[in-house]
């Protein structure tokens, strides 16, 4: 029997992030219990610098995670905060694969805050690479 993985991906602002690649990949930001993260803090577990408020919600500051609700047990993707900004190439990136609309969905990725690195082409295999807000390399093929 196979593990299960989690995708860490280090941040500066990973509430931010998840809901930008959660949107992107038509994927959900996890819920944050607002309710229960601030009994934590109230009971000395945790404290109020191990929070911040986000889009209204109280949550973990260190990170958050996105799914695809339509594939339970599929991989979950973690942001995790990193205190240094992204100064490499990436060793490791996404391919969204969309076949036919990868000139739409580029645009849309365009148009939310990502950014067109080159185009690329071998053989039958097109893509796009592109970043993120933060300078993650990915690709749309």
């Amino acid at each position: 029997m196979g593990y299960d993985i989690q995708v860490a991906i280090d941040s500066e602002n990973p509430h931010q992030q998840a809901k930008w690649w959660a949107a992107a990949l038509h994927w959900q930001v996890e819920p944050s219990d607002s309710d229960f993260i601030q009994g934590l803090v109230q009971a000395g577990h945790a404290s109020e610098e191990d929070t911040l408020v986000f889009d209204g919600q109280l949550v973990w500051k260190m990170g958050a995670a996105i799914t695809d609700p339509e594939r339970p047990g599929s991989p979950r993707v973690l942001f995790q905060t990193v205190p240094e900004s992204k100064t490499v190439k990436n060793r490791l990136h996404f391919d969204i694969r969309v076949g036919d609309e990868r000139e739409a969905v580029a645009q849309q990725l365009v148009d939310a805050g990502a950014a067109v690195l080159h185009r690329g082409q071998v053989g039958p295999s097109t893509w796009i690479t592109m970043t993120d807000p933060e300078g993650n390399e990915f690709c749309v093929s």
